[in-house]
C-alpha cells in the first residue's frame, strides 16, 4: 500500500504529495473545463500513467533479458468524450523502441507493455491504440 495526500487549492488545482518520497504533483483543470491548463489535469495523469507503466514494464523485461532500451520513448494523446458524463474515451500511444522489430525479444517487450497494471486497470470502453515505432 502506498499513500498520497491531496489538497485542494483555489482555481481548480490540487497538490498531491507521495508520502513515501515526498515528491509533489500539481494538477490543474484543463482550459476546456474551467481551468487554466497550467499543469497536468487528473485525466492527463491517467494517460501519462499508462505510458509510464508500459515504459517501466518494458524496462523490467529488457533488464531481465539483457536488452539496452536507452532511448525508449512513449508519447500519449488523450481524448475526452463530448457527451455526459465527461470521461476519457481514448488514449493513443506511440512507442519508440531503440531496437528493430525483428529483435528476438521484441514480442516479449510488446507483451510486457500490453500487460502493464495500468492498462489492465482501465475501463474496457477506453480505446488504447498503440503505434509501435521500431529502430531500423
Amino acid at each position: 500500500m502506498v499513500k498520497s495526500s491531496i489538497t485542494y487549492e483555489p482555481g481548480f488545482r490540487t497538490q498531491a504529495i507521495h508520502e513515501p518520497s515526498g515528491n509533489v504533483i500539481l494538477t490543474d483543470a484543463p482550459k476546456d473545463n474551467n481551468g487554466k491548463g497550467e499543469a497536468f489535469s487528473p485525466t492527463d495523469l491517467v494517460a501519462t500513467a499508462l505510458g509510464s507503466c508500459m515504459c517501466t514494464i518494458m524496462g523490467i523485461v529488457a533488464e531481465r533479458q539483457g536488452i539496452n532500451l536507452e532511448g525508449l520513448k512513449v508519447e500519449t494523446a488523450k481524448y475526452m468524450s463530448s457527451d455526459s458524463p465527461r470521461r476519457i474515451i481514448k488514449v493513443e500511444l506511440k512507442i519508440y523502441l531503440p531496437i528493430p522489430e525483428d529483435h528476438p525479444e521484441a514480442k516479449r517487450l510488446v507483451a510486457g507493455a500490453k500487460g502493464c497494471p495500468v492498462h489492465h486497470s482501465l475501463h474496457p470502453d477506453i480505446e488504447t491504440p498503440i503505434e509501435w515505432i521500431w529502430a531500423k
